[in-house]
């Protein structure tokens, strides 16, 4: 059989005996992966299609394993193609779940189970021309009293990342272009030069009355330098973090674009400084970069020996000058919790604020049981989440507040005794 093109123009190999349309169905599975936001081209397509001819078809795991390998090129897209590969190639049950909604049901009230992470994305590729296609229908008009209801803007900024599909990701992350910073600043021991008539500055005084021969000595003034405090970012990538990695390097990104000395370091089992990656303009080419410079991607967790690397490594060259800290992390540290006191408390002196951002806080009945949340509270700062976009709002406010008691770390505190 010859080669055949598709409407992608993609040559598509003849595909193994007795495939039938197995080689369009994985054209049509990449098609859905692309809409789900992965970078997929016409050569992995390929690719993909000869390496199930080369392993034949042995097992859905080796199936699974062989299209992973070809698509999955990024950390974060593995749960994407997971989800999708979950929804495409087992067709009764997304059958069964179509017909479960179209079915006339009583409500029900039990409290849902939330979405994995990438399921929306994955559904709403599978799934988005099916629903486009649908005719309207005439719906009778409704008359709904909204007084005691949120906006649907107010809901989708109160809605967890994890659980967004690709469309509101995107729109997630046009948002947060748009956050505005605020332009707090610190005082210096510096001084510049002032038009203010306060206080005289005695060195510029007599260099200008020297130009001048001295026979006119007018006074210069002077008043303190105030700048902004340099911005320090410790962002956990391992794998109980991957499903808010991407959205939060978005977030950083915007951070490092819209403000003067922000330094980025990412962290699983090692310590990497992607400040430099994170200055390029396009976020995309920004996110490959990290990417590439990180090697324990989606790994494990070491954050006492990571925070011992910064402390020995980078603390006295970027915490100058009053610097805040965010600490992006949940906490769960794996090693002992000796040596993450130990660096805790230095860092904790090492900076003006630090301000931890856990997004297990997205739960409202957390309580700090784990032993690497008990070790970290009582070292810093502020404990606020960060799971949506209407905390990363206030957490973009707070930076040019002071101090809040709202996220006062001591509430999470008194309640250690009762776990003790």
């Amino acid at each position: 059989m010859e080669p055949t093109s598709g409407q992608d123009g993609i040559v598509v190999p003849p595909p193994p005996v007795g495939a039938g349309r197995f080689a369009d169905n994985i054209v049509f599975f990449a098609r859905a992966l692309r809409k789900a936001g992965m970078k997929i081209g016409p050569t992995a397509i390929v690719d993909a299609i000869e390496a199930v001819a080369a392993i034949g078809m042995g097992s859905r795991e080796e199936f699974h394993a062989a299209l992973s390998s070809v698509f999955v090129k990024r950390h974060e897209d593995k749960p994407v193609f997971d989800e999708a590969f979950r929804l495409f190639w087992r067709s009764r049950d997304l059958v069964e779940k179509m017909i479960a909604l179209m079915s006339p049901r009583a409500p029900d009230t039990r409290e849902r189970e939330k979405a994995k992470p990438g399921e929306s994305r994955a559904a709403d590729a599978l799934l988005g021309e099916q629903k486009d296609s649908k005719p309207p229908r005439d719906e009778p008009d409704i008359e709904i009293d909204a007084r005691l209801t949120m906006s649907g803007n107010e809901v989708f900024r109160r809605m967890d990342f994890a659980q967004m599909s690709a469309m509101e990701i995107a729109v997630a992350k046009k948002a947060l272009a748009k956050l505005q910073l605020p332009l707090d600043k610190v005082r210096t021991r510096r001084f510049r030069p002032s038009h203010v008539h306060s206080h005289v500055d005695p060195r510029a005084t007599m260099r200008a009355a020297l130009r001048n021969g001295a026979g006119l000595i007018l006074p210069r003034y002077r008043e303190i330098r105030e700048v902004q405090p340099p911005l320090v970012v410790l962002a956990d990538i391992s794998g109980s973090m991957s499903q808010y990695t991407r959205i939060f390097l978005h977030f950083l990104h915007v951070l490092t674009e819209k403000r003067r000395r922000v330094h980025t370091f990412l962290f699983g089992t090692r310590l990497t400084n992607v400040t430099r990656q994170m200055r390029h303009k396009d976020p995309d080419e920004a996110m490959d970069e990290c990417a590439a410079a990180v090697k324990d991607w989606s790994g494990g967790t070491r954050i006492g020996e990571t925070l011992k690397e910064f402390n020995r490594l980078w603390a006295r060259r970027v915490l100058g000058q009053g610097a805040v800290v965010l600490l992006i992390t949940d906490g769960l540290e794996r090693e002992g919790t000796e040596l993450l006191a130990a660096e805790m408390d230095r860092l904790h002196r090492s900076c003006r604020r630090l301000i931890w951002l856990n997004p297990l806080l997205r739960f409202d009945g957390f309580e700090p049981r784990a032993r690497g949340v008990r070790t970290m509270l009582p070292h810093v700062d502020e404990f606020r989440p960060v799971h949506n976009l209407s905390s990363l709002s206030d957490l973009a406010e707070a930076l040019g507040a002071t101090r809040s008691t709202t996220y006062d770390p001591r509430r999470y505190l008194a309640t250690l005794k009762g776990i003790a």
